[in-house]
Parts: structure tokens; sequence; C-alpha cells
């Protein structure tokens, strides 16, 4: 099954009030198409949608026998990073090719037209369309872990204490960012 099918089966499969709306939304948007970054992991067209279903596989595997609730893992796992819809633009810049000769090259950059933070952000949107628990909330806001600036450590540190699922959801993007997927190449 290709990957828009599989994300958009998931979330259906979670019946939550307003999830055809989210989807109307993702379907709109270019969250299967963008990239998931710049220049590191899924820095390719569809890298947001392949590194996402990533997240959720690695997030089943990680919490099996665990007690989590399904609807969560997908919405979390699948939903973290919707925060990159629209955040990606091709620009172009020269470089040399294979025979010496100046070349013009596509290359993803950054237009953050909604400069709300990476987490918070996410939550913003997701919760314009289906009401997350708080679970949901502290897991997709917290999930850049470490990665968050260091004056919110004590944040992060009460919310991975109080909401597990928030550890598992960092853990996640973590392997699938850095096993999972390639790191700085294009697919």
């Amino acid at each position: 099954m290709e990957t828009k099918e599989k994300i958009l089966e998931l979330l259906r499969s979670t019946n939550r009030a307003g999830i055809e709306d989210l989807i109307q939304y993702l379907e709109n948007s270019d969250f299967f198409m963008a990239p998931a970054s710049t220049r590191f992991h899924g820095n390719y067209e569809g890298g947001l949608a392949e590194h996402s279903l990533n997240v959720y596989t690695a997030l089943k595997e990680l919490t099996q026998n665990k007690g989590f609730n399904e609807d969560s893992l997908i919405i979390c796992a699948l939903l973290h990073d919707i925060c990159k819809t629209y955040f990606y633009t091709v620009e172009m810049r020269n470089k040399k090719n294979d025979r010496g000769e100046w070349v013009k090259e596509p290359f993803y950059t950054v237009k953050d037209e909604m400069p709300l933070g990476h987490g918070e952000k996410s939550c913003f949107i997701i919760s314009e369309y289906i009401k997350l628990t708080k679970e949901e909330l502290y897991a997709i806001r917290w999930h850049m872990g470490g990665f968050e600036n260091k004056d919110q450590y004590n944040y992060l540190s009460g919310a991975f204490e109080k909401y597990p699922l928030a550890v598992y959801v960092h853990m996640a993007d973590l392997l699938s960012t850095y096993i999972t997927e390639a790191k700085g190449g294009e697919k």
C-alpha cells in the first residue's frame, strides 16, 4: 500500500470527531509532497509523509504490550510533524555538474509563515480539527526531546515524567530519523 493511502487509512481508523476535516487539510496541503527536512532525513519530495509513517511503525514496536491507546499512537506518530506543511519552499542555486559546467539545481529552504515553534505549531494545527487528549498534546508538543532549547529542559523533563507516551514518540522519531532513514542524501 502506498504511503498516502496507508496514512489516510490509519487516520480514518481512529474515528475521531473532525478527522475527515483534518484529512481534507492534509490532502489540500503539501503534507504528502513535502520533504521531512532541508538537508538531513527525508530531504526529498514525499519525505515528510514517509517519515511520519516510519515514526508510526517505530512507535508501534516500542510500545507493544504497554497498554497505549492505538488511536493515540496513530495521531501522535502521523501528525507530530504536521507543522512542516507549508513550511518548505524550493529555490535554485548554481552547482557544477560532472562535466564542470554550471547548472541550476533546486534545493529546499525554510519559509516559516507561522512561527509558533515546532511542537507547538503541530498541536495548534491538529487542534483546529480534532480534540487531542492531554497525553497526545504533550507527546506531540515535546516530541523533539533534547533538541529543544536548553531553557525548556525542565518543562521537557516534567512532561516526560508525567506522560510516558511523549518519551516513546521522541524515541520513535529518533529511531526513524537516525536509523531507518538515510541521512544527508537524496532518495
